[in-house]
């Protein structure tokens, strides 16, 4: 197959009832972008009581790629698929590490020094969001 260079990969992710809060969080803490941020017109009846403005889509840029997202019944966290965010400096590394680790989050590998980078960490945060963070020399 040829390449094709109209092609781009974007993600997408499902949320339990949380699509706004965690892009909002990343907008802030990340330096993310949110583009659309479109909630359900009324609550479908299958979702839960408590969702009280469930997202249809979301589209926000972090680090130059597109993530979407949504809110979707019986999401669960990230399992074996992970975001990649490269950072610059040690010290940013550190910072994002912090961040995203705290409040519930699971930090799967700690940040150390590798043999393939001078600091590196798995995690999934608060949101179910699983990271791998990586500040190359």
């Amino acid at each position: 197959m040829d390449k094709d260079p109209s092609m781009k990969l974007d993600i997408y992710i499902n949320y339990p009832g949380h699509c706004e809060e965690a892009f909002r969080f990343y907008e802030e803490h990340l330096g993310g972008k949110i583009n659309l941020m479109l909630a359900h017109q009324q609550v479908p009846p299958h979702f839960p009581k408590d969702w009280k403005k469930p997202i249809l889509h979301a589209i926000m840029e972090i680090g130059g790629t597109t993530v979407r997202g949504a809110d979707v019944v019986g999401a669960e966290p990230m399992r074996s698929a992970y975001l990649t965010l490269k950072l610059d400096t040690p010290e940013q590394a550190e910072q994002i590490y912090d961040l995203l680790s705290k409040d519930g989050g699971e930090v799967f590998m700690k940040m150390e020094k590798t043999f393939f980078a001078n600091r590196f960490a798995m995690l999934r945060d608060k949101f179910g969001t699983s990271w791998m963070l990586l500040q190359e020399e």
